[in-house]
């Protein structure tokens, strides 16, 4: 590991070089360029998410801590791990303190890995607009978590309101294993489905992204019933032909039952924030179940139909907005 203090970002860009050739990198082996935006309390746990990821994505890992922007003097502060505890990872954590924090990309784009995709990452509370942030209008893909929000269902309809196509959320990955349940159970299913009941937190961006996925493909409105798990435990349909389906959640399982056949129990494994950041990482492309599922939750219209690319809007959080 190298440690740069109060540095700059070309002595960044020259010791990630030194760095590589010691560890015996080549730029050829990685898959993408992944930034990170969080806070300091996070970086651990970023870290570890993207080791996690790297395994099946070697990448160039860029995470950026953004200090106190009306501090009166700039600096940068830079960490370099080529390998050793990120795995298949180039890795450069910069924290940046005063009006620097405000022009990341300026640190940033030097560092990316040429020839691959850029993929942004918000480890907390995502910005209102992703313009507004120059590291995300510079991104192919942009991965934000409506749950790290204080009030989840207004930062889903932001995103809605804010979408472009390359956008995706971990609200949205972490209901992957209930939408592989529920399209197997569908498999044998040929009655139009009447009713939907999913039992969760109603305030949970997963369960209504849920609802809005099930409302897009089965032309249903879901009805969601809080259960006494802070979790989604269950999900019931109700078929045209007096049958009915449902999924239940029971330690670390899931039971299927289905009318006129037997009960079946499939794994339901509460998987990792590294695991989840994983298989936003297979795709590049836009996620189309998602805007259908976000635009039928939000009751917007069009979200495929807007352009991917952004335009970085000046906003300077420093400066409080009229009222």
């Amino acid at each position: 590991m190298i440690a740069l203090w109060d540095t700059k970002g070309k002595d960044v860009v020259k010791a990630l070089s030194a760095e590589r050739r010691s560890a015996g990198g080549l730029t050829s082996g990685l898959a993408l360029t992944l930034i990170v935006v969080a806070e300091e309390r996070n970086v651990q746990q970023a870290e570890a998410a993207a080791t996690i990821a790297a395994q099946q994505h070697p990448c160039r890992l860029l995470i950026v801590v953004r200090g106190d922007v009306t501090n009166p003097r700039s600096r940068l502060d830079a960490e370099i791990v080529v390998g050793g505890r990120l795995g298949p990872c180039e890795a450069v954590v910069m924290r940046m303190y005063g009006r620097l924090a405000l022009h990341a990309e300026s640190v940033v784009m030097p560092l990316l890995a040429s020839d691959v995709p850029v993929v942004t990452w918000w480890h907390g509370q995502p910005p209102d607009r992703i313009a507004y942030d120059p590291l995300g209008v510079v991104a192919d893909r942009r991965i934000t978590d409506t749950a790290q929000s204080p009030d989840p269902p207004a930062a889903l309809a932001d995103r809605a309101e804010d979408y472009a196509p390359g956008d995706t959320d971990l609200a949205w990955t972490r209901i992957t294993p209930w939408r592989t349940l529920i399209a197997g159970a569908y498999d044998t299913v040929d009655a139009p489905t009447k009713s939907v009941r999913i039992t969760a937190p109603p305030a949970d961006p997963s369960t209504t992204l849920l609802a809005g996925w099930l409302a897009a493909r089965l032309g249903v409105r879901p009805t969601i019933t809080a259960g006494e798990d802070h979790r989604l435990s269950g999900v019931d349909m109700s078929l045209g032909n007096h049958g009915k389906v449902s999924i239940a959640r029971t330690n670390g399982t899931a039971v299927l039952r289905r009318t006129g056949v037997g009960d079946r129990t499939l794994p339901l494994f509460e998987r990792t924030l590294g695991e989840d950041l994983a298989e936003e990482l297979r795709r590049l492309d836009a996620d189309q179940p998602y805007a259908a599922a976000l635009a039928a939750a939000t009751g917007t219209h069009g979200l495929d139909d807007r352009p991917p690319t952004r335009v970085h809007i000046w906003h300077d959080p420093g400066i409080s907005e009229p009222d």
